[in-house]
């Protein structure tokens, strides 16, 4: 008489299922990773997304395994927050590395809370479709909620790969939507021998090589750009001496390039004092550029009130601004400011009480050139940018990339600022103060850039575009639509699935 397997080996089995779960979904965050700047694998983005397709499909630890994934994506692709609150912070090693975990592991609960509902509502039998949507829908809440962190969305991977096409016309969430199907439909394809996904994996990216590369057109003469970056020390950068500095600094590289520059343009906060402040001295800047050359800087602003904003404006024109809109939770403004300020020094950045600007903001009229602005983080958030193109026929992001010292964030930055130039199909210009600066053409890719780290300008020649992509026509909209008819098929199958089970349970008992 044989006897059945003792309960312990049971349970030895499912410890060791979960585990390998758990590590497929933190080997799938690390992947993906790798498909961003600097690495710019992207094939490993359709990689990392099928492994945390098939983590996922594993019995049990649905919302454990999903914030794992989480862990391994934040855990190395957002690592330079532990710079920016260590070495500029002003924050010892212990505290930062704890402030970094608690950081990663709560942005690690986005994934963590869709993931963990689709393995526990979804559909096993349309379950490839429902998850390329909720992928996409835990994205969409990451950017939208608590101010958002839309950092390391999947669809910038598309930046040089065969589904650079689809930006301009789906944006960068309906790219993520391609990837993370593609890589259900590959995890299927490599397991159970499911020969038919090759059918929507070789359309959809072969697709991508026959799209239109160009949704807008050139206008206008060209007009020559110079972008300069400064490579000023951001710890003394608020000093007497670091004022000095910068206004010696960008006044040197202003005369060498005025001559031969329809527009010049400053960085972020280029100089670091307040508007009022640094007129004197702007209007000297002024009187020296020949009548054919404009020129932009970052700066902080105060207004009548005594509120600051941080500000891009035309030194020839008093009454233009623009005031950035999105500001950065504890770099710009504190939350709960009345009780978190004065506890550690990284709660107390220089300019960390911003105000916000208007939402409906006037384009900058500068050298015949109708500027869209976003300020540093601002170039992340797809809609936001959107909204600028709008009304404009060149885009410009201005950025202090100091914070992120010789980490991976600079480059990641570029590669989201080089995402939107191809959302929109615009010219954008990207001035940093010691890097990546950079002229980005309406098909996403760098026309010129400078060193990081080094005093540097870049030149070059750009056009004002004309027309509009399809992302910019609609937006979100055909990204709902085709969430949606992903999406509830498969819901309301795992829906009436776990109705019908729970009636047999009823009827068994």
């Amino acid at each position: 008489m044989s006897e059945s397997p003792h309960p312990a080996a049971f349970r030895g089995t499912s410890s060791l299922s979960n585990a390998l779960g758990h590590l497929l979904a933190l080997i799938a965050g690390v992947l993906i990773t790798l498909s961003f700047a600097p690495f710019e694998q992207w094939w490993l983005g359709p990689v990392g997304a099928g492994l945390l397709y098939g983590a996922l499909r594993m019995p049990s630890g649905g919302f454990l395994r999903a914030w794992w994934y989480g862990v391994g994506l934040f855990g190395s692709g957002a690592s330079w927050v532990y710079v920016s609150i260590h070495d500029y912070g002003y924050t010892g090693m212990p505290l930062a590395v704890l402030l970094t975990m608690l950081f990663v592991a709560t942005m690690a609960l986005f994934p963590m809370l869709w993931m963990g509902l689709w393995q526990r509502f979804c559909s096993r039998q349309l379950d490839v479709l429902s998850f390329a949507a909720v992928f996409v829908i835990s994205e969409l809440f990451r950017t939208w909620a608590f101010t958002g962190f839309p950092w390391l969305l999947l669809g910038n991977s598309a930046v040089g790969s065969p589904l650079a096409n689809w930006v301009p016309i789906l944006g960068v969430y309906g790219v993520s939507l391609i990837i993370a199907l593609s890589g259900a439909l590959l995890w299927n394809l490599a397991l159970r021998r499911r020969w038919l996904t090759l059918v929507p994996l070789v359309v959809l990216w072969g697709a991508g090589l026959l799209l239109p590369t160009s949704w807008t057109h050139p206008g206008g003469e060209p007009a020559r750009v110079a972008l300069l970056q400064g490579n000023l020390p951001q710890l003394i950068k608020w000093s007497a001496e670091g004022q000095r500095r910068a206004a010696n600094t960008y006044a040197a590289m202003t005369r060498a390039v005025q001559d031969d520059a329809d527009l010049i343009v400053w960085p972020e906060t280029a100089l670091p004092m307040l508007r009022d402040q640094a007129e004197p001295f702007l209007e000297r800047i002024q009187a020296t550029l020949p009548p054919k050359t404009g020129l932009i800087t970052g700066i902080v602003e105060r207004d009548a009130d005594n509120r600051f904003y941080n500000s891009v404006i035309p030194i020839d024109d008093p009454s233009a601004q623009y005031r950035k809109e999105h500001l950065v939770p504890f770099g710009e403004y504190v939350p709960l400011e009345s009780w978190l300020r004065g506890i550690i020094g990284f709660l107390d950045l220089p300019m960390s009480s911003m105000q916000s600007g208007d939402s409906q903001q006037e384009p900058l009229f500068v050298s015949g050139l109708r500027i869209g602005v976003a300020i540093c983080y601002e170039i992340v958030y797809p809609e936001l940018v959107r909204q600028r193109a709008l009304s404009s026929t060149v885009l410009l992001t201005v950025s202090n990339d100091t914070w992120f010292g010789h980490s991976i964030g600079p480059l990641q930055h570029l590669q989201m600022a080089q995402i939107r130039a191809l959302e929109n199909g615009r010219f954008l210009l990207r001035a940093t103060s010691n890097g990546v600066t950079a002229i980005i053409s309406p098909q996403g890719e760098i026309i010129a850039r400078a060193p990081q780290f080094e005093e540097a300008t870049v030149t070059g020649d750009i056009r004002l575009q004309l027309g509009m992509t399809p992302w910019m026509r609609f937006g979100l909209l055909p990204i709902w639509i085709l969430v949606g008819l992903l999406l509830a098929p498969s819901l309301m199958l795992g829906i009436g699935e776990r109705l019908a089970a729970r009636r047999g349970m009823k009827a068994s008992s």
